[in-house]
């Protein structure tokens, strides 16, 4: 909770902006199906849509609670669900590690148990895989509107959402997770946010990152950055996943910076950050 109102503190200069804020909840969605785990004989098993889920209303809890007195205005954390489509290819190639680690044999015996999927993630491991697709469109986002007209700062699409299927004006939840980044540029998208500020571990963006010839960016375009992407300069692991989501939002008359929350005001400011224009 300290961290998260460091983190809250470095937001204070967008006091005076209409603003979104989203979340990841890896380490958090981790621990919930660890408890499920070691509790199988006791309780049934939490599905992965209901971690989200659980996970979403805990950190929002904790978001609500830093970011209402830095902003000075009410906030309102939002359970937010994620339509994707049934015929996205990830749900035949489940690829998602979550949870923790296994030996092999302990991994084949869950995935016979549970019905998981299980593989072997880097040498390091084997862990579960579930699918990621794309997101389609955050349910809730009239709501989000309507909440931003009225001058609340609002949480949601945290995590990537809830992710769910629409059958017949029905929702099913769905053993999956949305990237928490495609989200946020798609949500950026529909509200008609004209930034999106990628907040993450380090000031700028490097190329040639852990090298002697590491170089930050301050300022690029789409295309500069795009070329980089496809050169290999962003890990999917890393910082791949969000540069992808600043290509899907920056267009004319939308921009997106990267930094820490450390160096925020600064890179408001232009001094810090990079900024990424088309």
């Amino acid at each position: 909770m300290l961290r998260l109102r460091e983190v809250a503190s470095g937001m204070a200069a967008l006091r005076g902006c209409e603003l979104v804020v989203t979340h990841g909840n890896g380490p958090q969605v981790g621990e919930v199906l660890l408890r499920s785990e070691l509790s199988v004989d006791e309780v049934p098993p939490v599905p992965m849509d209901l971690a989200v889920a659980s996970t979403q209303g805990s950190i929002g809890t904790m978001l609500v609670q830093a970011l209402r007195g830095v902003l000075g205005r009410p906030v309102v954390a939002l359970l937010s669900h994620t339509r994707v489509e049934p015929t996205d290819p990830a749900f035949h190639r489940p690829e998602k590690f979550v949870g923790r680690f296994y030996a092999e044999a302990e991994a084949l015996d869950r995935k016979a148990q549970l019905g998981w999927q299980v593989a072997e993630d880097r040498g390091r491991g084997w862990r579960r895989v579930v699918p990621s697709p794309r997101p389609i469109e955050l349910l809730e986002i009239d709501a989000v509107r309507h909440l931003l007209d009225s001058g609340t700062v609002v949480v949601a699409g945290g995590g990537g959402g809830v992710p769910v299927m629409e059958h017949g004006g029905q929702l099913t939840g769905l053993e999956a997770v949305i990237d928490k980044d495609r989200v946020s540029a798609l949500l950026a998208r529909q509200v008609e946010a004209d930034l999106l500020v990628v907040l993450t571990g380090v000031d700028h963006v490097l190329v040639g990152f852990g090298t002697p010839h590491a170089a930050p960016l301050s300022e690029v375009d789409p295309d500069t950055l795009g070329a980089h992407l496809r050169a290999g300069e962003f890990p999917a692991g890393s910082m791949g996943p969000k540069i992808e989501a600043v290509l899907s939002f920056v267009a004319p008359g939308r921009s997106a910076l990267i930094t820490s929350p450390e160096r925020l005001a600064q890179a408001l400011s232009g001094n810090a950050g990079t900024w990424v224009r088309a």
